[in-house]
């Protein structure tokens, strides 16, 4: 190879790897945009029992979610979406427990939708002519709601912050009934 080929062939390589450098060093100074807490609210509905099988019971909390944004939104779990618990003692969150939307939701720009957070969890339905039977279901709500300040859905890519309030103090029993 003659010698202002190999020069050339240097320069590229060098020109290549500051390049390289460069894009790399810029990435990782790049902050990431802060988490927007506005652009989604929501506001609490209600809550439900409901037994899935003869092991498992879910806590359904129906919320109505208002879009703030000029933009449409699709609510939905995935990989980039994670709901944690806002813990009432400190305001800290955990993932402790397993809580996810109930169904993905369409949220047109500037427009409201109702939604559903799932608490699953293991549970042996009593018998109705149990006469302990509304304390058991009230037991099992309160034990999975008891720490709860709130829920927060944090959709990474979007990096939307969605608070799902408490709400839930006045639980009422009535809808407990197995579907």
């Amino acid at each position: 190879m003659r010698e202002g080929n190999k020069l050339a062939l240097l320069g590229l390589l060098v020109a290549l790897v500051l390049t390289a450098v460069i894009l790399w060093v810029h990435a990782g100074w790049t902050t990431p945009k802060p988490w927007n807490s506005s652009a989604i609210t929501a506001s609490y509905v209600g809550a439900q029992l409901r037994r899935l099988d003869s092991g498992n019971a879910a806590v359904y909390l129906a919320y109505e979610v208002h879009n703030h944004t000029d933009s449409d939104y699709r609510l939905a779990d995935g990989p980039e979406a994670l709901v944690m618990t806002r813990l009432r003692v400190d305001g800290s969150l955990s993932s402790q427990q397993q809580v996810r939307l109930s169904y993905p939701t369409f949220l047109p720009a500037r427009q409201s939708a109702r939604v559903a957070l799932e608490i699953r969890s293991p549970f042996v339905w009593p018998a109705e002519s149990d006469p302990t039977f509304q304390d058991k279901l009230r037991d099992f709500v309160n034990q999975r709601l008891v720490d709860a300040q709130a829920f927060v859905f944090f959709d990474q890519s979007d990096r939307f912050e969605i608070e799902f309030p408490s709400g839930w103090q006045e639980l009422e029993m009535a809808s407990a009934s197995p579907r």
